[in-house]
């Protein structure tokens, strides 16, 4: 991966593949969208209220998905200095926030029909709402000091300490009684969800993997971009600095 680690090298990638990636997850949404719900049945017991799952599930996912990235970029940070592995994971926590926020709120909006209640403190929901803090935690600490090296740092260390809550939540509806229904697609003898509403769901979950990274590719050029106008700036700072001494 240190290949891509120049800045000049990822952006000419990053320009190549941003168009493709874009269309796709505007195809995928699209097709999702419209078979969520117009082609998909309601379900026997849900009724209407099923069609919130094609926005809960695929954004649960991507909250553990883009925290495992996060922590995976922190690693390679941490030991083998890879340039870009901070940027990455700097660009990448408020998208995973918000993931996590929509996955919350949408379920607390299928919960309320379901459980009579918006909100209830099991193992799922529970470590769900501490992946938000720790989204929280690591976006603000990557910027909370003068020197972004220091600021890198803490917050991969927070990343790395933090992962341990991602099987905590995969697994907290085996390990403990919670009211949240187990797995009923990623799990031993395949998906036990009809196909009429397994294909707008796979579709929805791919088209917010490309979404995520159409955005991640965007905040880190941006990322790219502000660093280089502060290594400028400090330049310019450093001859006047001297002239004055």
């Amino acid at each position: 991966m240190h290949r891509f680690a120049n800045p000049a090298r990822f952006q000419r990638i990053a320009n190549a593949v941003l168009p493709w990636v874009a269309v796709a997850t505007a195809v995928l949404l699209g097709l999702g969208l419209f078979f969520a719900l117009f082609d998909s049945p309601a379900d026997y017991q849900q009724g209407e209220t099923v069609r919130i799952m094609y926005i809960h599930v695929p954004a649960a996912w991507m909250a553990l998905f883009v925290y495992s990235c996060i922590a995976a970029a922190s690693a390679a940070a941490l030991v083998w200095r890879h340039p870009l592995a901070d940027v990455a994971a700097r660009a990448a926590s408020p998208i995973g926030f918000w993931f996590t926020f929509l996955a919350l709120a949408s379920g607390s909006l299928w919960g309320k029909p379901m459980w009579g209640t918006w909100w209830v403190w099991d193992a799922r929901l529970t470590s769900m709402l501490i992946l938000l803090f720790l989204y929280a935690g690591h976006w603000a600490l990557a910027r909370a000091f003068d020197d972004p090296v220091r600021g890198a740092r803490a917050a991969a260390i927070l990343a790395l300490a933090g992962f341990v809550n991602v099987p905590i939540i995969k697994f907290s509806v085996d390990w403990w009684n919670t009211l949240h229904q187990p797995a009923s697609i990623l799990r031993m003898g395949g998906p036990s969800i009809d196909p009429s509403m397994l294909l707008p769901l796979l579709l929805m979950a791919v088209g917010f993997t490309t979404f995520f990274i159409v955005v991640l590719l965007l905040r880190m050029k941006a990322e790219l971009v502000a660093a280089k106008l502060r290594a400028a700036q400090l330049a310019r700072l450093q001859p006047a600095a001297a002239v004055g001494r």
